[in-house]
């Protein structure tokens, strides 16, 4: 019977005379976390205003420039990469070729496109050449690299630019032949230095050949390239 009368007893039915003394302390509190800025809040950028975004962009593509201007082994090239330096140098570069001799009324070709296609399709064929090869950087990072790497040529666009202010004779052209030379290497070292390394070792010459045949292309253009002549003298008719 005293088994039976045990058995009936609920199996919890001491729990209620128990009770915790106020002495005791009851440690832990049970809250809603509040959302506490993290580190992604901190740079977030969707309440900036317009003039910060703008200047940090300049800042960072002026960064980049300096890194083609010194070449080194960095990857900031490829971490952060952006297009709009590629970009930028690509229309300058255009802009600039554009208004030469072949520039005339019967060839009717739009030179600014024509230069601005040859860059980026360039570009592009060499990045899918480094990718079937088995390179290991994306393709962004890859035509981020190569555009960079134009700002050589730019600038040697630009003091070709002035030379051929003082005119177009032997001297001239030594001047602009030794700039443009020097450019290119500078350029295709710059490209090679960034994208060697994430090639396999056995097919490195094969990624840098379509490099220097791109950027040999660029310099033979600004080496070619001469006013037109409405940029020139002026008339001497009767």
């Amino acid at each position: 019977m005293a088994e039976a009368d045990e058995a009936s007893k609920p199996l919890f039915a001491g729990l209620s005379d128990v009770s915790i003394s106020e002495d005791i302390p009851v440690e832990g509190e049970i809250t809603v976390p509040v959302g506490s800025p993290s580190h992604d809040d901190e740079y977030s950028t969707l309440d900036e205003p317009v003039k910060e975004t703008i200047l940090r962009d300049l800042k960072a593509v002026g960064k980049k420039f300096g890194h083609v201007m010194y070449p080194k082994k960095s990857t900031t090239l490829l971490r952060d990469w952006d297009l709009w330096g590629p970009l930028l140098l690509c229309v300058t570069l255009a802009l600039m070729l554009q208004g030469g001799s072949a520039d005339s009324k019967e060839d009717g070709g739009p030179q600014f496109a024509e230069v601005f296609v040859i860059i980026w399709f360039g570009s592009v064929i060499i990045t899918l050449n480094s990718k079937l090869l088995g390179g290991t950087i994306s393709f962004f990072q890859s035509l981020c690299v190569l555009g960079y790497c134009i700002l050589p040529l730019t600038v040697a666009m630009i003091v070709c630019r002035l030379v051929l202010l003082g005119g177009t004779g032997t001297a001239s052209f030594i001047v602009r032949f030794i700039v443009v030379v020097a450019s290119f290497g500078w350029s295709t070292f710059a490209s090679t230095a960034f994208l060697a390394d994430s090639q396999p070792p056995n097919r490195k010459a094969l990624v840098v050949y379509p490099v220097f045949l791109f950027y040999f292309v660029i310099s033979w253009m600004i080496l070619t390239f001469s006013p037109s002549h409405s940029d020139g003298a002026t008339d001497t008719g009767p």
